[in-house]
């Protein structure tokens, strides 16, 4: 799957999600005034040099995830290279506030990947309605 297929399951799948598009970059978010992302799209190296985008059709996935759902997937230290397409990794910069990654998820990481991104969309829908009421 490219970036524009993932942006579009993405769009497709949350319907009721904001997206700001920027310099190739997608970010998406539940909260039209916090703006706020549950999950980013980056294609090139201008956030970080970490994941060496500038490869040709290279691009990374980028999902929040609970505390909890991150010390599932990651229960102790590991070492990662950031630079492998289709693997599941904690972000590069955002690991520590439970960001996951992911280059050009494919058949490895494909089905993890929209569990992943409705779990980030749910936790953040939850998150702008508690927000809501409090407002009220």
């Amino acid at each position: 799957m490219n970036e524009s297929a993932i942006r579009e399951y993405i769009v497709t799948t949350f319907p009721d999600i904001g997206v700001t598009d920027a310099a190739g970059d997608s970010y998406f978010f539940t909260d039209p005034e916090k703006m706020f992302p549950f999950a980013t799209l980056v294609t090139s190296d201008a956030h970080d040099q970490v994941s060496d985008l500038n490869r040709p059709g290279v691009y990374r996935l980028n999902i929040g995830v609970s505390k909890q759902r991150f010390a599932e997937l990651f229960p102790g230290p590991a070492e990662h290279d950031y630079t492998a397409l289709d693997r599941l990794m904690p972000h590069p910069v955002y690991g520590k506030m439970y960001w996951v990654c992911v280059l050009n998820p494919g058949p490895a990481t494909m089905e993890t990947v929209k569990q992943l991104l409705a779990e980030a969309h749910q936790t953040d829908m939850r998150q702008h309605r508690k927000q809501g009421e409090a407002s009220s």
